[in-house]
């Protein structure tokens, strides 16, 4: 059966990553994730399955705070690419920040889908899923 989503999570947290990914686990839905702890790993992998629509992602959760590539020059990069991506992820970026200039310069960037400040709940995930 085909996972319902690919998701990549790009984040250097550690807890985070082991958090989310427990909070996805427990929904039941069959996915796929895919772990990055900067930017630029993500970015390289993105750049080799570009024509793959079975291994690219369909939804990309973003840290903007990593050390290397932070989220911003992620998204930079990537707005890049966008022109070649058949099938665009929606692009969640999650953050400790509260801080409004965060909030809106992420709004402000047309492949962001929303701005999520941590942590990922349940009914949050499965909202995003079914979305």
């Amino acid at each position: 059966m085909k996972p319902v989503a690919n998701i990549f999570l790009i984040d250097d947290d550690k807890l985070f990553l082991f958090l989310t990914k427990k909070t996805i686990l427990a929904t039941k839905k069959e996915v796929n994730l895919k772990e990055f702890s900067d930017g630029n790993i993500a970015l390289e992998y993105l750049r080799g399955i570009i024509n793959n629509n079975e291994l690219f992602p369909d939804i990309i959760f973003l840290d903007i705070s990593m050390p290397i590539m932070d989220g911003w020059d992620f998204l930079d990069e990537y707005m890049k690419l966008d022109s070649q991506v058949v099938n665009k992820p929606r692009i969640y970026i999650f953050s400790s920040s509260i801080s409004p200039h965060d909030i809106e310069r992420a709004k402000s960037i047309g492949v962001v889908t929303d701005f999520i400040v941590k942590p990922l709940i349940k009914d949050k995930f499965i909202a995003i899923l079914e979305s």
